[in-house]
């Protein structure tokens, strides 16, 4: 959509007075809060509508100055990131608390995203890990960080680090979604203007993305054969106009929503899952093996084993970014 219809949205919006609106970046890689930059000179007509009041990653803002307003003050939190630790966890409830809507910005607040990846892992080897085993780490007298620490007059307190990567529906209530990672920046406007319009869907629903599948959007022609191989695609080249998955590379998007505008899969990358499942699917890795069942050329069991086994990691494959939504959660401990 170009620039002059986006500018026609917003003379339609009816809002009288700017949206009150607050932005937070939770455990993530700050991808989402350049997705809202990348508007680009969208910025603002963004700026007409709403009066950023919370926005650390962009100015000067303190968590006082939020504990001072009165609550629901915020009309509108979007928060990206997920929450992996206290610090999280206490921003995302006081940002909860101070908004009349909150909603979940990118794949990490949706679905728990890459962070989530760590649910594999316990809480002790991913700081034994970190601080003790990487190839450069020079630590000789193997010091983990403390929550609190003390010497003479002087105090030093960290946040809390979770055993458990969480969404965050899983800590606060969310009233809607705008899946990807990150987000496509017109995605994120689109989402506004429905704000802005009072024409948002009911609580609970992704807004700014489709309904149907990534496939339903791919420009890829399909001829519905049967998988026989797997590969990865730094080790062939795919075909750049025939379907990924139909060639052999793992393709998520017949499990994945539209709305991203297939941008990997145009540039010859097999989509991850970003976007998150359609509606009423409760865990999207799971839903891709059903899919991929169907379309296997093996149908007995060994010869099925052998070819999922061409898969290097499967648990990380299907669930690269919705494992702390999924049904697994994390590794039992």
């Amino acid at each position: 959509m170009r620039f002059r219809s986006w500018k026609k949205l917003w003379k339609k919006a009816v809002t009288p007075m700017k949206l009150k609106t607050g932005i937070y970046w939770g455990a993530g890689c700050g991808g989402c809060d350049v997705a809202v930059l990348d508007v680009h000179e969208k910025i603002l007509l963004v700026a007409e509508k709403m009066e950023l009041l919370f926005w650390p990653i962009a100015m000067d803002f303190k968590y006082e100055d939020v504990e001072k307003m009165e609550d629901g003050e915020f009309d509108i939190v979007m928060y990206n990131g997920a929450i992996r630790n206290s610090e999280n966890e206490e921003i995302a409830k006081l940002l909860r608390k101070k908004s009349k809507t909150m909603v979940a910005l990118g794949a990490c607040a949706h679905l728990g995203g890459l962070i989530a990846m760590a649910n594999f892992h316990t809480r002790e080897s991913l700081l034994n890990r970190v601080y003790l085993e990487t190839e450069s780490t020079d630590n000789p007298d193997s010091v983990i960080p403390a929550e609190k620490w003390k010497k003479g007059e002087e105090e030093l307190e960290l946040p809390a680090f979770h055993s458990t990567v969480k969404t965050l529906d899983q800590v606060v209530d969310v009233d809607y979604y705008i899946p990807g990672c990150p987000p496509v920046p017109d995605q994120i406007v689109s989402a506004l203007v429905q704000v802005w319009e009072g024409k948002l869907p009911g609580k609970g629903s992704v807004i700014g993305a489709g309904e149907r599948t990534l496939c339903d959007e791919c420009p890829r022609e399909k001829e519905e054969k049967s998988i026989t191989e797997f590969k990865r695609p730094v080790d062939a080249i795919p075909e750049p106009e025939k379907c990924l998955l139909e060639q052999g590379f793992l393709c998520l998007g017949p499990v994945t929503r539209e709305g991203c505008g297939a941008r990997c899969i145009k540039t010859n990358v097999p989509c991850r899952g970003c976007y998150g499942p359609l509606e009423e699917v409760n865990d999207q890795g799971l839903r891709m093996l059903s899919a991929l069942a169907s379309v296997l050329e093996p149908k007995e069991e060994k010869a099925i084993d052998e070819l999922i086994s061409q898969l290097p990691d499967p648990l990380r494959t299907f669930y690269r970014f919705s494992a702390a939504a999924s049904i697994l959660r994390r590794k039992k401990v």
